[in-house]
């Protein structure tokens, strides 16, 4: 009898609990990845993440080849294709890791449901240090709020020690038909805007690891170095966790390994496992504001003229606020932003121009290679204010304050260089200083008008009596 393993967002050899789990029964073995764009519905794979799939991909088949082996590649809904393939190869057993996007767990269902008789789904943990869910507060329920679940979760550290990959997985005598990788069209062709990509990253199992490497030996000034954006001060990883093509519990050890102060490089690491314990209990989080208040805030209308040129100018990076610019650029280009400008880029889009989070959650989710369901959502809520743990609306980012405390002129120069020639302090508010560019916008909103604006739209629903302060308090308190 023959076991399917069945990848999605886990796409390694090494520390990978269905494969080995398979390899452990010595059954011939059909490993298979269905593009399925049916399932997730309005979360349909963005753009810049099928750039990064097709790459992962590739070198994973390329993995399993050296294994005697190969990837299955076929597409459609992913319950009704396991069905189909389970019967074609006469499998006993589809091993997969468990996975936690509400569409996902709602296809585990539906597979286990339309399985041939016979055929059994057998789910792994593997994706996140802990299984969403496991880590308790101390009445028995779900943390809200991240740093009591991350004192809770730490309790439970160190993760088990990552696994191997096997030398050798076994061959059915027949393989079962395969799409070809090229025609699946995940690749940008007209244009072809993955240039930046393909300079800068190198997708799967290996790309991951050498990632590690060179960031271990920076790990220890992780806490001083991760807000400057223009030297590389962050790990780099996020894209490869996504896709699975490292574990956390790699990562983990690899760090308490190099020694040092790396405490708060594992808390961003527990951030992603708090990611996934928010979806778990708020499936639509992506969609839904956490406090009802925001169902009623003011934002600006997108069908207006004015609004969405403001948006537009936000992606192009043409807002006339250097860093925002710079991190909207960077992100076009690699696909990637720096973590702090990213919070920067996205309070500016919420609060300086009034637009509704989910629009900005949303651009992210097609440009970014490490657009992670739960992460995005989460992120974006915190920034926004409406999230069970996030930052207070009124706390509003100043871009160009936060561009030079961060000191992020050269990152400027790289990513606008209309300003490249403008030395500190000049380049973080150019316009103010009076040595704008004519090719280079003005601001498109000055940032205390900005401020004031805000503020008069949290005002609104508070006044109507939207933001309950007793409840929220509480509610920040919480576990």
């Amino acid at each position: 009898m023959i076991s399917i393993v069945w990848f999605r967002r886990d796409l390694r050899l090494s520390d990978q609990s269905a494969l080995l789990a398979a390899v452990a029964r010595g059954r011939p073995i059909t490993p298979v990845y269905i593009l399925d764009d049916e399932t997730p519905k309005h979360r349909r794979m963005g753009g810049a993440s099928r750039w990064w799939l097709h790459n992962s991909l590739k070198e994973l088949d390329k993995s399993l080849r050296e294994r005697g082996s190969r990837l299955i590649l076929r597409r459609g809904s992913a319950p009704q294709v396991l069905a189909q393939l389970a019967r074609e190869v006469g499998a006993s057993a589809i091993h997969c890791l468990r996975h936690y996007e509400p569409w996902w767990r709602n296809a585990e269902r539906a597979v286990q449901e339309i399985l041939p008789v016979g055929t059994s789904l057998i789910r792994h943990e593997g994706l996140y240090l802990l299984p969403p869910g496991s880590v308790k507060t101390g009445s028995g329920g779900q943390f809200k709020i991240y740093t009591p679940f991350w004192r809770a979760l730490a309790q439970h550290m160190p993760p088990a020690k990552p696994r191997a990959a096997p030398d050798h997985i076994p061959a059915p005598e027949q393989w079962p038909e395969s799409d070809n990788l090229d025609s699946w069209g995940l690749l940008p062709s007209k244009p072809d805007w993955a240039g930046g990509m393909r300079d800068f990253w190198s997708p799967g199992e290996t790309g991951a690891a050498k990632r590690l490497e060179n960031f271990l030996p920076r790990a220890n000034r992780y806490q001083e170095k991760r807000n400057l954006p223009s030297i590389p001060g962050t790990s780099l990883l996020s894209p490869h966790l996504h896709f699975g093509e490292i574990s956390p519990a790699t990562i983990w050890h690899a760090a308490m390994d190099a020694g040092g102060s790396v405490e708060t490089y594992l808390k961003e690491l527990v951030w992603r496992e708090y990611a996934a314990n928010v979806i778990l209990q708020f499936p639509d989080y992506g969609v839904r504001n956490a406090r009802a208040a925001f169902d009623h805030f003011p934002w600006r209308n997108m069908a207006d003229t004015e609004v969405q040129q403001d948006y537009v100018s936000w992606t192009k990076g043409q807002t006339g606020y250097p860093i925002v610019d710079a991190g909207m650029r960077e992100l076009w280009a690699t696909g990637w932003m720096h973590n702090r400008v990213r919070m920067i880029a996205a309070s500016f889009l919420i609060k300086h121009l009034l637009i509704d989070w989910r629009v900005g959650e949303q651009w992210f989710w097609d440009t970014l290679i490490d657009a992670d369901y739960a992460s995005n959502a989460v992120n974006w809520q915190w920034t926004a204010g409406s999230g069970v743990d996030s930052n207070m609306f009124v706390r509003i980012m100043a871009p160009l304050s936060q561009s030079e405390k961060f000191d992020a002129g050269n990152y400027i120069r790289q990513w606008v260089p209309e300003l490249a020639h403008l030395s500190d302090p000049y380049i973080h508010d150019p316009e103010d200083y009076g040595v704008r560019p004519a090719n280079y916008p003005a601001k498109i909103i000055g940032h205390r008008a900005a401020r004031e604006r805000a503020f008069a739209a949290y005002a609104m629903i508070k006044e109507s009596g939207s933001v309950d302060n007793e409840a929220m308090a509480g509610l920040e308190a919480a576990e």
